[in-house]
């Protein structure tokens, strides 16, 4: 297995995603910042920002094989150029949640709460990297990153509003949504 991807989000006078909102839908919010640069590689040094959002593309957690491979063959990639607009979801869970087995967590995300099923019915209009900071002591446990055409924005929406109302939502203690256009 190849080493982890390291991915930056940072927030600050510079970058190619300029931000629409910060929004802070649990917990604390972030500083508001202009704009925000995605750095793929090294944790980067010396870039300026007023905020650093740092997590690793590692290997799926909850995912079973089944769906591993239907998202395989739905999920689009990232950087289409229709897709010029994009959300950061920075999420934090509650120590509860790390408590539970991984299997109990598993039938909580997606045997009550449907998170997997969920998201994939927004498939492919709706891309999706999912970045991990809890093992490495970041700020966040999960940042999320979705790019979609500003049509999909409702679409996108109305998905976040499914996950929320869902059970696996009682666990988050903090959740930042940043929305942001290129």
């Amino acid at each position: 297995m190849s080493a982890p991807l390291q991915v930056s989000f940072v927030g600050g006078e510079h970058g190619e995603w300029r931000v629409r909102a910060i929004t802070a839908v649990a917990g604390a919010g972030l500083e508001d910042v202009p704009r925000v640069h995605v750095v793929e590689g090294p944790w980067p040094f010396g870039l300026g920002g007023t905020w650093l959002l740092r997590g690793v593309l590692s290997h799926d957690r909850y995912l079973e094989r089944a769906e591993r491979e239907a998202l395989a063959v739905r999920q689009p990639p990232l950087g289409r150029p229709e897709a010029t607009a994009a959300a950061l979801i920075a999420v934090s869970k509650s120590e509860a949640w790390w408590g539970l087995a991984q299997d109990e967590r598993r039938a909580i995300l997606e045997d009550r709460s449907h998170h997997i099923a969920t998201g994939m019915t927004y498939l492919p209009a709706i891309a999706r990297r999912l970045h991990h900071g809890r093992e490495r002591g970041e700020e966040f446990d999960f940042l999320t990153w979705f790019e979609f055409a500003p049509a999909d924005e409702p679409a996108f929406d109305e998905l976040l509003g499914r996950l929320r109302a869902t059970e696996e939502w009682r666990f988050v203690e903090r959740e930042v949504d940043v929305r942001l256009v290129r």
